[in-house]
């Protein structure tokens, strides 16, 4: 199992309960201490570069900034901590995403009790840990027999123009956007824009199917 010294771990989910029942199991173990709870991408951003954990949690789904986006910020800011993403799909696109973003492994949420022990051990022993319905995704497109995806546009974005989609998404108007991420309104204006023309959108409509499509958001 897992080394005997202190272990360093950050959980990022917006549910209560799952933090709870995350924090419990982790800390059965002996030496692994929850070092911070975070609610938001954002906030986890935040704390990952605060305190370096051996180990971030995070959940796709999160308010604010999303967990792949938040993922990739994590990677950048603090390079010595392994990334575990917490989701409840095993889609193709996200398995990608995740290794795209610097995330060392994938767990669903409803193997979480018997895989995440397991994850984390992996990823502390400088493995990858991928759930069994995710292991199968990739295996069929190491073995070329997945079906081919449609091609998206979402990496045309940068992880700001990405995170100001998110919060418009979400319902903020560009005044709370701006205030949110400690910019100018007008900075706000000019990202929706260039995004808009980027993206060949033409109303905050599409701009809204367009980060559910790309799970930037959740529906």
């Amino acid at each position: 199992m897992a080394p005997m010294q202190a272990v360093s771990i950050l959980i990022a989910d917006d549910h209560a309960l799952v933090r709870r029942g995350l924090r419990t199991l982790l800390e059965t173990q002996p030496g692994w201490k929850v070092v911070s709870e975070t609610t938001n991408g954002h906030d986890a951003v935040e704390k990952a570069t605060e305190l370096c954990p051996q180990i971030a949690i995070l959940d796709v789904g999160m308010p604010r900034l999303n967990g792949m986006d938040a993922a990739a910020l994590i990677f950048k800011a603090s390079p010595k901590t392994r990334i575990l993403m917490l989701t409840m799909h095993s889609a193709e696109d996200l398995i990608r995403q995740t290794l795209k973003a610097g995330a060392s492994g994938f767990v669903l949420k409803s193997d979480a009790e018997r895989d995440l022990i397991a994850a984390v051990d992996a990823l502390l022993h400088g493995k990858t840990f991928f759930t069994s319905a995710a292991s199968d995704v990739i295996l069929a497109n190491l073995r070329g027999t997945a079906p081919k995806r449609s091609r998206s546009s979402d990496g045309r974005l940068s992880v700001r123009e990405r995170e100001i989609v998110q919060l418009l998404a979400e319902g903020k108007s560009n005044k709370e956007v701006a205030a949110v991420l400690n910019i100018s309104t007008r900075t706000v204006e000019n990202h929706r824009a260039k995004t808009m023309e980027k993206l060949k959108l033409r109303s905050f409509g599409e701009l809204v199917r367009y980060a559910i499509r790309n799970r930037i958001v959740e529906p």
